[in-house]
């Protein structure tokens, strides 16, 4: 049994984690079996839904207990301080979006890994949606690629580090179009509820549009790619149970013990927010 350790349990995500893994056991031979945070409200429902019998306070209480971990907090500032003990003792651990909300936490995290030689992961769950696959398909029938624009919510004023809490949904389907390429040349404007980036990637256009959500709605995620000779746009939706996708592409990769993408393929995302959140 791979025992797994939640931290970051205000995040919803974590609700779905436990669900899939302890109630519906959804993959096979892997469990929570504890979460960090202390005794509150949220941990004492979790552990009544999923039968978990551990609850601690920190990262570090959970050295002992688990065998991997899922660090969801919503503050992406904190994400460093939980995920490197963890990795440095061995532990595999998913990073929720974003991996850090800075460049030097993200190589911290990625030090971390190699020094412990265990699996680190870190994605938006946009990211691998079935609809960026099928648009990346169809664009390789375009040409030579020329622009690629992506809109979705993000608020930069956002209590959660601002852009960096949603807007990884806007920027790794971008890169991952792409190639998972780095990024230079960035821009950035803003009218009164949206931000726009352009930037070069590998010479190609990227047009990444932040729109600040309110009560009435949000905007969706929407892709548009430009080719010499055509153009692909859709929607790009999450589908139901978006998290048992994510939660099994990072066990996957524990049981085949090589990590999910390049750790280098982790910077770019933070790099590009990081730089836009320094120009606003």
């Amino acid at each position: 049994m791979l025992r797994i350790g939640l931290i970051g349990t205000e995040n919803s995500h974590t609700d779905h984690f436990v669900r899939h893994l302890n109630v519906d056991e959804g993959y096979e031979g892997c469990r929570v079996v504890a979460l960090a945070g202390g005794d509150t409200e949220k941990n004492r429902k979790l552990a009544a839904d999923g039968r978990i019998e551990q609850i601690v306070e920190s990262a570090e209480d959970l050295l002992e207990l688990v065998d991997a971990a899922v660090v969801s907090d919503r503050h992406g500032g904190l994400h460093a301080q939980n995920a490197v003990p963890l990795l440095e003792a061995g532990k595999h651990v998913f990073v929720d979006k974003p991996t850090a909300v800075t460049v030097s936490d993200t190589e911290a995290i990625i030090a971390a890994a190699q020094r412990g030689g265990a699996v680190l992961a870190s994605w938006s769950a946009v990211r691998l949606s079935p609809g960026v696959t099928q648009l990346r398909d169809a664009a390789a029938q375009l040409g030579e690629l020329q622009v690629v624009t992506v809109a979705g919510p993000a608020d930069p004023d956002d209590p959660h580090a601002g852009l960096f809490f949603y807007g990884p949904h806007v920027v790794e389907p971008a890169l991952e179009l792409l190639g998972n390429p780095d990024i230079d040349d960035v821009h950035v404007d803003h009218v009164a509820h949206a931000v726009t980036v352009t930037a070069r990637a590998n010479g190609i256009q990227l047009v990444l549009i932040f729109v600040r959500p309110d009560d009435h709605g949000r905007v969706p995620w929407h892709i548009s790619v430009t080719g010499r000779h055509g153009v692909v746009a859709d929607d790009i939706g999450l589908g139901e149970d978006y998290n048992a996708r994510s939660i099994a592409r990072f066990l996957d990769a524990v049981k085949s013990g090589v990590p999910p993408m390049p750790y280098e393929q982790l910077l770019p995302p933070v790099r590009l927010l990081e730089t836009v959140t320094t120009q606003l």
